[in-house]
């Protein structure tokens, strides 16, 4: 499978506390200053609609935001362009971003700490109907790539994969929970190993 559009999602620690608003001059910064490795171009803002997209950093190849989809909140990436390599070097791309994003987020002072993340559960989507189908044979391809992944992100620690409803308008989607709670730092150094 020639997977490219590989979404990853971190939950916010205490969604009831978290105040979207300031996050729309963070995103500003980051657009002005290029923070990320995509070009980055607009901030949107869909605070008003219910479980949906939250705040949102459009880019180029990616966007990135901190949304309440199906009521869970979180940091969202969601990457849209083509990526050269192999599935793995996509998964890993995706997930960097995603932690690197948390990290940033956490990390802003402006934020007064008021975004911190739960450290144990992440969420990975495929954004391609066609290609990968909500169903257990995209389970079954993808699933040895994603414990590959898991396996170095986690540094060998236990983790535990759950797969989302069978439902086939919805994208595919993994979550992703341990019972060690990681730093976005030591996620990313495990990565480099």
């Amino acid at each position: 499978m020639d997977i490219q559009h590989v979404n990853v999602k971190l939950m916010v620690q205490n969604p009831e506390d978290a105040d979207l608003e300031p996050l729309i001059p963070v995103f500003h910064r980051w657009i002005q200053d290029q923070e990320c490795e995509e070009l980055l171009l607009d901030v949107a803002d869909y605070r008003h609609v219910p479980a949906g997209p939250g705040v949102v950093l459009i880019g180029h190849e990616a966007n990135y935001s901190v949304d309440n989809a199906d009521n869970r909140l979180g940091v969202r990436y969601n990457r849209k362009a083509l990526l050269d390599g192999n599935l793995q070097d996509r998964l890993e791309q995706a997930v960097r971003a995603a932690i690197g994003a948390c990290q940033r987020l956490e990390d802003d002072s402006t934020l007064n700490g008021s975004i911190r993340f739960n450290r144990r559960e992440m969420e990975m989507f495929i954004n391609d109907r066609l290609l990968a189908p909500n169903s257990n044979r995209t389970r079954e391809a993808l699933e040895p790539e994603i414990r590959a992944l898991c396996q170095r992100l986690f540094g060998g620690a236990e983790y535990f994969l759950g797969h989302g409803e069978s439902d086939p308008r919805k994208l595919f989607s993994v979550s992703i929970s341990t019972e060690k709670a990681f730093k976005p730092n030591e996620l990313l150094e495990n990565l480099l190993v």
